[in-house]
């Protein structure tokens, strides 16, 4: 695809859906994408700001590729502005680290010398490098290597597209229900995410929501039991839903940790609703994948990681059901 139009005296990103309309000079909200007078120019292709080997549970991704380990990327900015963002020395950060240049085939390299089955796109907001991860989608098909993307899911609807055939999966942060919360502290817009989620759907992209419960903000049991019908109704039962807990970080320093009650009570929502596939994450509770058909455990997990996979070909071992995902 074409990154950019042109509009008047302006060129319009096409990267995500603010649709920037840059000036000559002008950098857009996420603060690495340019205008340098006949193009936008992607300030942050080839350098990377944080690069890990981690196992693709961590994504969080249940229902992909498990037990095995993926080759996890970002760079700097951000098109949000989340104030409890883990990660804002680099989603914050707009100076840009030139020191090492990664092409494409040197990140595919180190992810085949690491033994990754797959390369994740992550950490800051991945839409914004969109330009710099396609090629390295493109030449990790070539090796055989899948592509995955953790994403605020903001991406223009021409990426979406663009992302058919190239991103294996993504996992999408629902960060809430309520478009006010999202219009004044994080970014974008409710409207536009959620059409983003069925869009993912309809493109036959591989996805799994989470939702990091913040309290007072985000954990109402109104709020949580409409994440869990918009998942129902208009994407599927069996759509994996990690619900995470929150911890205090960069600008909410006041808030407290997501208790446990309320993450169970997430959980149990999601379960009421019919939902197949939720998870409680980063506590420690069981989250084990079992067969929806039969309740036979498929897959065991402890932290971070599976610790057995009864998997056998896709379906499960007792009744043979096709488990939901990519195995």
């Amino acid at each position: 695809m074409k990154y950019y139009k042109k509009e008047n005296d302006r060129l319009v990103c096409l990267l995500c859906s603010y649709y920037c309309k840059l000036k000559e000079g002008q950098v857009g909200i996420c603060g690495v994408n340019k205008n340098v007078g006949t193009t936008v120019e992607c300030l942050v292709y080839g350098y990377i700001s944080a690069l890990n080997a981690d196992p693709i549970e961590k994504k969080p991704l249940y229902h992909f590729l498990p037990d095995t380990k993926v080759l996890s990327l970002g760079t700097v900015g951000c098109n949000f502005k989340c104030p409890f963002c883990q990660n804002h020395g680099i989603s914050q950060e707009k100076k840009i680290d030139k020191s090492r240049y990664l092409s494409p085939k040197d990140v595919v390299t180190l992810a085949l010398r690491n033994n990754c089955k797959s390369i994740a796109f992550t950490y800051n907001e991945p839409t914004i490098f969109y330009p710099y991860a396609k090629d390295i989608a493109i030449e990790a098909k070539k090796h055989g290597l899948k592509n995955v993307y953790v994403s605020n899911g903001f991406e223009s609807s021409e990426v979406i597209d663009d992302m058919k055939g190239i991103i294996d999966a993504v996992n999408i942060d629902l960060k809430c229900f309520t478009q006010s919360y999202y219009k004044k502290e994080l970014g974008g817009n409710l409207e536009q995410v959620l059409e983003n989620l069925k869009h993912f759907k309809r493109n036959g992209i591989w996805l799994e929501i989470t939702t990091l419960i913040v309290p007072t903000k985000n954990d109402s049991k109104e709020e949580l039991h409409n994440i869990a019908k918009f998942i129902k109704n208009e994407l599927d039962i069996y759509t994996p839903w990690h619900i995470s807990a929150f911890h205090p970080d960069y600008k909410d320093l006041d808030l407290p940790h997501t208790s446990v009650e309320s993450l169970k009570l997430a959980f149990d929502l999601g379960k009421k609703e019919g939902l197949k596939y939720v998870y409680i994450g980063n506590v420690n509770l069981g989250n084990n994948t079992s067969c929806p058909n039969c309740n036979e455990v498929l897959l065991k997990r402890y932290r971070f990681k599976t610790i057995e996979n009864n998997i056998i070909g896709g379906n499960c071992p007792k009744c043979n059901y096709k488990v939901e995902g990519v195995f």
